[in-house]
């Protein structure tokens, strides 16, 4: 089946929602040294005595970590409201709290207003995080779903590239203390384009047949392009008959049905768990303070940030061009084994402080492991695993999952990193080594199969 423009535009604007969460999650990286003169509260060392700052190690793993407060809170709720209102509505709202959250940074009088214009906008990225491979997934035919769906994780590294490149450029116009303000408030921009553009796209087929507006269904079928669309329908109903047959069975049924979804679930906490065991956003939030440590000048530190942004982008098209072809589990495998390589060197220039000048290149070999891999299949696995009455629920589960974690990695690492540039890398490498040996073991391969027959290969039934 060829592609038609519907779907391409349906999945452009679906995906922007990624850019957005990887501007707003990476462009943090070159501000903390500037929100911490504002906000000056003590002089401490973090990562290496070649660095120091004027937050404590608490007050500053709060700053960076309070957004992904946010973005449970967002994950969690965004699966049941975008099953109850549709994808397309809460994609919405998630763009005008990007809007909020970038106009409420530029202009905070104080670290608290700060704070609370992050959460903001982590409730935004939790959302979208959650509602945007969603939503693609359910329009895309199956032959193309992952590299549909993992156009959202393009836009998200692009968005953290962007992010780079924008703090890069404003660090030299030699702005002082408002530097950091310009830095955070630019996102508001390619938010209100991309709330905008929400209103070019229809809703969901499959969540309209939830709705029984099968009518708007089956235009939408039509519009994407499908080539049977009745029969898509009636596949689509079935899967939905089945799940209300699960309703009305029988108590002990009843209570036994939710065991039927254990392995998706599985899966899903799986997943989402070493995408951020991995330790990329940690690195990416502390990507400023990690060439400083190493002994880069800020402005020289933000041009390596760039350069790491870019590598990251590359490998994450190149791992789209493999993920329907190769499939997932094959990603992630290698995946695995090239980022626990990587970040054991990493781990060996911090407590060796030997070969500094390799450090950069380390990171770049780790991103480019982990763009092509995790990075690729992550939103596009947990947008598949489950059926189509539970999958937002189930992407919310996985997402939580991911945000937690990254929430307590990001607040911990600068309080490790301080004892030992090495530890956290370590660590770090360790978990990958486990997640081989898990994805190995557990992990199905999805690739090619439509989400109704991946519904009867999971034996969720």
């Amino acid at each position: 089946m060829v592609i038609n423009k519907y779907v391409l535009r349906s999945t452009f604007v679906g995906a922007l929602g990624g850019l957005l969460f990887g501007f707003d999650t990476a462009v943090i990286a070159g501000t903390t040294l500037g929100v911490t003169k504002v906000y000056s509260l003590h002089n401490i060392h973090i990562l290496l005595p070649l660095v120091q700052w004027s937050f404590s190690l608490s007050e500053l793993g709060i700053t960076v970590s309070i957004a992904l407060v946010g973005t449970v809170v967002g994950a969690l709720l965004a699966g049941a409201l975008g099953q109850r209102f549709g994808s397309r509505e809460m994609l919405r709202l998630t763009a005008v709290l990007y809007v909020l959250s970038s106009i409420g940074c530029a202009f905070a009088p104080t670290w608290t207003f700060l704070l609370a214009a992050r959460l903001i906008g982590g409730l935004g990225i939790g959302g979208s995080s959650v509602l945007g491979p969603v939503y693609i997934a359910e329009l895309a035919p199956p032959r193309l779903r992952g590299r549909l769906v993992g156009t959202f994780q393009i836009n998200i590294v692009v968005g953290i590239l962007l992010a780079y490149l924008s703090n890069y450029l404003i660090s030299l116009l030699n702005l002082g203390t408002r530097e950091w303000r310009f830095e955070l408030g630019i996102a508001a921009v390619p938010a209100l384009i991309f709330f905008a553009l929400l209103f070019s796209i229809p809703r969901s087929a499959r969540w309209l047949t939830t709705q029984d507006r099968l009518d708007e269904a089956l235009e939408v079928l039509n519009l994407m392009g499908t080539p049977n669309s009745e029969a898509e329908l009636a596949d689509i109903r079935e899967s939905l008959h089945f799940e209300r047959d699960q309703k009305q069975a029988s108590l002990f049924e009843r209570v036994k049905g939710p065991l039927r979804y254990g392995k998706p679930i599985f899966l899903a906490i799986a997943i989402g768990a070493f995408n951020q065991l991995s330790g990329i956003n940690a690195i990416l939030y502390y990507l400023g303070d990690i060439f400083s440590a190493a002994g880069f000048s800020r402005v020289s530190g933000n041009m390596q940030s760039v350069a790491i942004g870019g590598m990251n982008l590359a490998a994450t098209l190149l791992g789209m061009a493999l993920i329907d072809r190769f499939g997932r589990k094959t990603l992630l495998l290698i995946g695995s084994i090239g980022t626990a390589i990587s970040l054991a060197c990493v781990a060996d220039i911090f407590a060796t402080n030997r070969h500094r000048e390799l450090l950069v290149w380390a990171l770049v070999v780790y991103i480019a492991f982990f763009a092509v891999s995790q990075g690729t299949v992550v939103w596009v696995y947990l947008s598949e695993i489950f059926p189509t009455r539970v999958r937002g629920k189930g992407q919310s589960l996985g997402s939580s999952t991911h945000w937690i974690m990254n929430a307590m990695i990001s607040l911990l690492f600068p309080l490790i990193a301080a004892r030992s540039g090495a530890y956290p890398f370590a660590f770090f490498a360790a978990m990958m080594v486990l997640q081989f040996v898990v994805v190995l073991l557990f992990f199905p391969e999805t690739k090619r199969v439509s989400l109704e027959q991946l519904q009867r290969m999971l034996q969720i039934q």
